[in-house]
């Protein structure tokens, strides 16, 4: 749920932004732009943009309404306050019981001019109720508390499948609300992957959160392939077909937001295993700053897209953002003036003004026909979705070096491998220099759990680590941290909002490869990545490391969280 100003009277808001001088006239002004461009509220786009924080945007909208800003980022929520007020009447009213001061009761609301609602909530708890303002998305949290369990929830509904005096129309319907409530429960847990895994006597339903799997419930095995026709349907997949492998896609609306769901079903020893994976509608529209690149990278970046031709790489293993980023890099580019084609396996999400090509094998529509089809369809920028094989990177360098500029990813682990690479694959390294201008290495890592980080002392293997890492002890020194002892960092401590893993959502954390004159002449003389590296570094480039050290030291991360990325 965005930051949405929208709604509200626009020039008021900006009118405060200005008289008190949060904005410049400049900066608003870059803020409509970006807002037009991503296809983002004003809110959102301002602090995407760095022209303003989540803080001031708050007590400006507070301003607004006559109220304080409540920042539930740092704030704690009182649990067995907000409880007493029922999940029906937060989601509709966006109102919540936050804490306790005294005899007064800080209400968060979304609108904090419906006093009507401000009055029911303090008359149902006995006390004074003071309205603060909060962000619509920070009700994701809020209403994250009354979740009651998957477990739970299913229990009551498994019964009536297993029992046999269950007339046949509830079972049916019994199955329809465990999917249901497993689509319901992974969109509230922000999963993107729901994993329904089959076993001799039993079926393990897991989610993929923020990365890393978690085991969620058991399901009887009789179970299976209700589930998984009840799927198949959704999908308009075949339900008589068991013995092949089977991709399908569906929608789904749950708390009125529309899931886009694609489906992989995989036939095993022990039945069929099931993956949905949950796209989320923003991820096409999020920016660069979103996910967490540092203005100075943004700039390298912004140099690089200026080029009417060249190659743009973006690097990393299998689930690190790569294609985010890509689709973060065509919302730049996507003007009226351009024409931008892409060809992608699969297309996740469909942009206005752009023309996107599946991959499909069987029509022989790979990758590099699809990059030869393109080239003949006029087009200014191009994007592939992958570079797989010699074919591929042949094609799209040729691309390149014809007047396009072309964008594409690879498997490599830090950006400096990704030139090497290309030679491995064919390519000659005189081309790999003309045409390659810059190459993002990045990864994933999670974020502490806002509502549960504690400022804490390192441990003493967090201080071998980093006396182990000159990188990171050069980037303490320029911070003047000098004395480990007295360094400390965040750590979420786990909570119900986070699951009781301590960590809430992800961010990237990148390096940005600048192909320079150094750089294209190592190149040409079949340097090694090492040598690439060490002369980027010299350049300016802040590696995966050190980028990730300093959100260690925002209290973003971990320091454990970086190194299980990086050093993996």
């Amino acid at each position: 749920m965005p930051i949405n100003m929208m709604t509200l009277d626009n020039d008021k808001i900006k009118e405060i932004l200005l008289s008190e001088n949060y904005l410049t006239k400049e900066d608003l002004l870059q803020g409509e732009q970006a807002a037009q461009s991503y296809n983002l509220s004003l809110g959102d786009a301002l602090i995407s943009e760095n022209l303003i924080t989540r803080e001031i945007l708050g007590q400006a909208m507070g301003e607004y309404y006559g109220v304080a800003f409540l920042d539930i980022n740092k704030e704690k929520i009182d649990e067995k306050l907000l409880l007493q007020i029922p999940q029906s009447l937060v989601t509709a009213k966006e109102a919540a019981a936050i804490m306790q001061n005294g005899q007064e009761l800080y209400v968060g609301m979304v609108n904090p001019s419906d006093t009507a609602t401000l009055k029911l909530i303090g008359k149902k708890l006995g006390l004074k109720p003071v309205a603060h303002y909060i962000f619509p998305n920070d009700l994701n949290d809020i209403l994250s508390l009354y979740q009651g369990s998957l477990l739970d929830e299913f229990n009551k509904v498994q019964a009536q499948v297993t029992d046999e005096a269950t007339p046949r129309e509830a079972k049916d319907e019994a199955i329809i609300q465990i999917v249901d409530m497993l689509l319901r429960h992974g969109f509230n847990a922000k999963a993107s992957d729901i994993h329904i895994e089959p076993s001799a006597k039993k079926i393990a339903v897991r989610f993929r959160i923020d990365g890393v799997m978690h085991k969620q419930l058991t399901i009887d095995k009789s179970l299976s392939e209700l589930i998984v026709s009840r799927i198949k349907i959704l999908s308009k997949l075949r339900t008589d077909e068991h013995r092949s492998s089977q991709d399908g896609k569906m929608r789904y609306q749950i708390a009125g937001n529309f899931l886009d769901i694609r489906v992989s079903i995989v036939p095993i020893t022990e039945g069929e295993n099931v993956v949905l994976r949950l796209l989320s509608s923003k991820t096409h529209n999020i920016t660069l700053t979103q996910i967490g690149m540092s203005e100075k990278d943004l700039l390298k970046i912004k140099r690089a897209i200026r080029n009417p031709h060249g190659m743009i790489l973006v690097t990393g293993p299998t689930g690190s953002g790569k294609t985010t980023t890509l689709y973060s890099l065509l919302n730049i580019l996507n003007q009226e003036a351009v024409h931008i084609a892409t060809i992608e396996d699969p297309v996740e999400y469909a942009i206005e003004g752009v023309s996107q090509i599946q991959v499909n094998e069987k029509t022989n529509l790979t990758f590099a026909e699809g990059l030869r089809a393109i080239v003949r369809q006029d087009p200014d920028i191009i994007m592939v979705g992958e570079i797989r094989d010699s074919e591929t990177a042949s094609v799209a360098i040729n691309s390149a070096l014809t007047g396009h500029l072309v964008l594409s990813t690879l498997h490599t682990n830090d950006a400096a491998t990704a030139l090497p690479r290309l030679e491995d694959m064919g390519v000659e390294p005189f081309l790999v220099a003309s045409t390659v201008n810059v190459i993002v290495a990045q990864r994933l890592v999670r974020l502490n759990c806002q509502q549960c980080r504690a400022s804490v002392a390192l441990s003493p293997e967090e201080r071998l680590i980093i006396e182990g890492e000159p990188i990171i002890k050069e980037l303490l020194l320029k911070s003047g941290i000098s004395d480990l002892e007295k360094l400390s960092v965040y750590r979420g401590v786990g909570c119900k909002v986070c699951g009781m893993s301590g960590y809430r959502g992800r961010t990237g954390i990148f390096e940005i490869l600048e192909v320079k004159d150094n750089i294209r002449a190592l190149i040409v003389n079949k340097a090694t990545s090492a040598d690439i590296n060490q002369t980027a570094i010299a350049n300016g480039m802040t590696n995966l490391l050190a980028d990730g050290m300093q959100k260690v030291l925002n209290g973003m991360t971990t320091l454990e969280e970086i190194l299980r990325m990086v050093k993996t």
